[in-house]
């Protein structure tokens, strides 16, 4: 049986919150803006690396959402994670659009921080190794606050607070992990086939899973 939290974000599915709607416009151009910074820097340097990370973070998320999404429309009970409450758009059971925007530039942020020399360490640890573990601490504390305030429901004990593991490794970890591998590629080539591989697997999965009308993923 579908929990309440479920069925709610159910009925608000792929439907513009008529108060809040508005600020997607601004939030939109937020997003445009920071990427086309970084595209004219890109154009002006030739380093894409940047761009690519924010593109590799937002298209493994992508991936994220839609599995978990099949994870409710399998069960029938609930997906790992899921996203009810206020938003302009909620555009699956456990993705809004709020957390896309975040997600767009979540990987510039983390290119942002990211040493010139990837051969230096931190704490003993590869440096990049230990951007990702950090950014994902950082993360998985900021899901938790947002669960206790009942923005981000979970249902499952191998999914919440009291036990984090895997939300650290699949919730966020790998995001990370496949920014900086794509970051440190040598060549835009070698970007641009991986980044293109991620998002060919996004788009193939909502091609075959769009036309059944599963819920969850979607909802006429």
């Amino acid at each position: 049986m579908a929990t309440t939290a479920s069925l709610e974000a159910l009925s608000k599915l792929r439907e513009l919150n008529q108060e809040l709607g508005w600020y997607v416009v601004p939030f939109l151009v937020l997003v445009l803006y920071i990427y086309g910074v970084e595209v004219k820097s890109a154009r002006e340097t030739g380093n894409w690396s940047t761009v690519f990370a924010g593109l590799t973070l937002l298209g493994l998320d992508l991936i994220n959402e839609i599995w978990n999404g099949l994870i409710f429309a399998f069960s029938d009970h609930s997906a790992f994670w899921t996203t009810p409450g206020a938003s302009a758009y909620i555009i699956l059971i456990g993705w809004n659009i709020e957390i896309a925007f975040m997600f767009s530039i979540a990987g510039i942020v983390f290119a942002k921080f990211l040493p010139e020399d990837k051969n230096k360490k931190i704490l003993g640890i590869p440096n990049r190794w230990a951007m990702a573990i950090g950014f994902t601490i950082f993360s998985v504390f900021v899901e938790i606050l947002l669960n206790r305030g009942n923005y981000l429901i979970w249902e499952y004990a191998w999914w919440h607070w009291y036990n984090p593991v895997l939300i650290f490794l699949i919730g966020y970890f790998h995001f990370f992990v496949g920014a900086f591998y794509v970051y440190d590629l040598p060549d835009r080539k070698s970007k641009v086939r991986v980044v293109g591989i991620i998002y060919a697997i996004g788009i193939v999965l909502l091609c075959i899973f769009l036309p059944l009308g599963i819920a969850g993923i979607i909802n006429f």
